[in-house]
């Protein structure tokens, strides 16, 4: 399967969450409130929220920002969007691997939780690369190795086959951010662990983002009711006093800028 239909797949998994979205994205929340130190303290921008989903984040990017961009590759996503966020927004259907503006023509590039479901990485980059103005600046999170190591290791105890997605490690994420034009100018890192009635609380908030979607995954339906079972079991060993379930999410979060030519 090519990349180009993953995407296609990850879309339509986005795209059918695009009503629980906003309830579901606790995560997202966080994140992306974590960004906003780095927003540019000029008002007179053009600014692209790359991969905005609901349109949460680009709402406020537009109380700031003479002209803001949503883009996401969701058509429900958008048309959600449409209805509930600032008329002024200006919402663009497309694929953030070819990205429908002209070269050196946006000054900011907000992007929430968006890149670990760009692959081939260093493709996307050179496209927000290509579209920002030399010394324009990109603001992004995304989570990296280590994230759901709890429902990774469930899932070990029950079979080999993928349940949870594989996420870059820190040493190739921050080699990526770091080719071409681009120069990482701060980074930090959190441990965001969210708290969870039971296992199937946790699936149906993964599947709730979209986050369900595993490529390499050899079975693809659903897993068996005892598999089910033995892996809520083993899942249970993590289980803390309160009768919660944890789920930990390993953020990264970044500020980059392209180099003059």
């Amino acid at each position: 399967m090519s990349n180009f239909q993953e995407r296609v797949k990850i879309a339509k998994s986005f795209g059918g969450a695009s009503d629980s979205y906003d309830v579901s994205a606790r995560l997202q929340r966080f994140s992306g409130k974590h960004l906003m130190p780095w927003l540019p303290n000029r008002h007179d921008l053009t600014v692209l929220d790359l991969g905005c989903g609901t349109g949460f984040f680009t709402d406020i990017l537009a109380s700031q920002y003479e002209q803001v961009i949503g883009l996401d590759i969701s058509t429900k996503m958008l048309n959600f969007a449409k209805q509930k966020r600032n008329k002024a927004i200006t919402w663009v259907e497309a694929d953030a691997f070819k990205l429908p503006f002209a070269d050196n023509s946006l000054d900011f590039i907000y992007t929430n939780l968006v890149i670990q479901w760009c692959e081939p990485l260093q493709d996307s980059l050179n496209e927000m690369m290509r579209v920002l103005k030399p010394g324009g600046l990109v603001a992004f999170s995304t989570l990296i190795d280590g994230t759901l190591f709890e429902l990774k290791s469930a899932w070990k105890q029950v079979d080999d086959d993928q349940h949870v997605i594989d996420f870059r490690t820190l040493e190739s994420l921050e080699s990526a951010v770091n080719q071409g034009a681009f120069r990482l100018l701060e980074s930090k890192q959190q441990d965001v662990i969210l708290e969870y009635e039971n296992v199937i609380h946790l699936a149906r908030e993964l599947k709730g983002l979209g986050a369900n979607h595993v490529p390499k995954k050899r079975n693809k339906g659903l897993a068996g009711k005892d598999k089910w079972q033995k892996m809520e079991t083993s899942y249970s060993d993590f289980q803390e006093p309160g009768g919660v379930y944890p789920a930990t999410y390993k953020v990264y979060s970044g500020l980059l800028v392209k180099l003059s030519d």
